[in-house]
């Protein structure tokens, strides 16, 4: 479920294709990329990693060099060595291209991304904002804003509270539905919401690697208490 390719069979069977991001290709070496066959708009990034994206929103004018460094710096790195974030010890470093998805008048997308705990969606992290003033909020379930932020160090809430989107009912059906699947003490599943379709974006067991923080302090226990072992 931690390869972003493979994860995408286990999704359309669970929920359907409906909520995935097409994707243009999947190659092994930047080398093996043959980009007259893409399009003018798309997203690469590798498979196994986390935040390495490379998003070309036109061919005439990327940068080719730092692309090639970026994903090739990806590629090298093992976060089952780095974290000992054990399913990701036998993924095969790879590198996929997905369709350019985007919402009308806006350049970054909001993450919706939910932590689920023993099969059900109990917060809901939204990061906004992410090229220009990174905003990270958390609700709950009801959508009502949270205290806490995290899991950086450095988060810190949006200047004024988001709306939840008229997807966000559905939104957590699918993350309870994931969830309970996955049959999981703890899951973080995460969508999209573009022009009020819902994306799904991917599942994780070890946000931030597992050396993240909440802030305040106390929140740390709070979530952690969430956690039942063995109740699934």
């Amino acid at each position: 479920m931690v390869d972003k390719h493979e994860v995408k069979e286990y999704v359309a069977k669970t929920i359907g294709d409906e909520y995935l991001i097409p994707s243009l290709g999947v190659w092994e070496k930047f080398e093996d990329i043959d980009f007259s066959l893409l399009p003018d708009k798309f997203v690469l990034k590798c498979t196994h990693d986390s935040g390495g994206l490379v998003i070309c929103r036109d061919k005439a004018t990327l940068d080719w060099k730092q692309a090639k460094q970026k994903i090739e710096r990806c590629l090298k790195r093992r976060y089952f060595y780095s974290n000992r974030e054990w399913p990701y010890k036998d993924v095969k470093p790879r590198i996929i291209a997905e369709e350019y998805i985007e919402q009308t008048g806006v350049l970054d997308l909001k993450d919706y991304k939910f932590f689920c705990f023993n099969g059900r969606a109990e917060y809901c992290q939204v990061i906004a904002d992410r090229n220009t003033d990174e905003s990270i909020d958390f609700y709950d379930r009801a959508w009502n804003h949270q205290e806490f932020v995290g899991l950086l160090s450095t988060a810190h809430h949006a200047p004024t509270a988001h709306h939840a989107p008229e997807t966000y009912d559905k939104m957590v059906e699918l993350a309870d539905y994931i969830a309970k699947e996955v049959n999981s003490p703890f899951v973080r599943v995460d969508f999209y919401n573009v022009n009020e379709k819902i994306y799904f974006g991917e599942i994780t067991f070890y946000p931030a690697g597992g050396f993240g923080s909440f802030k305040p302090v106390e929140w740390n226990k709070r979530l952690g208490d969430l956690i039942v072992l063995n109740s699934l």
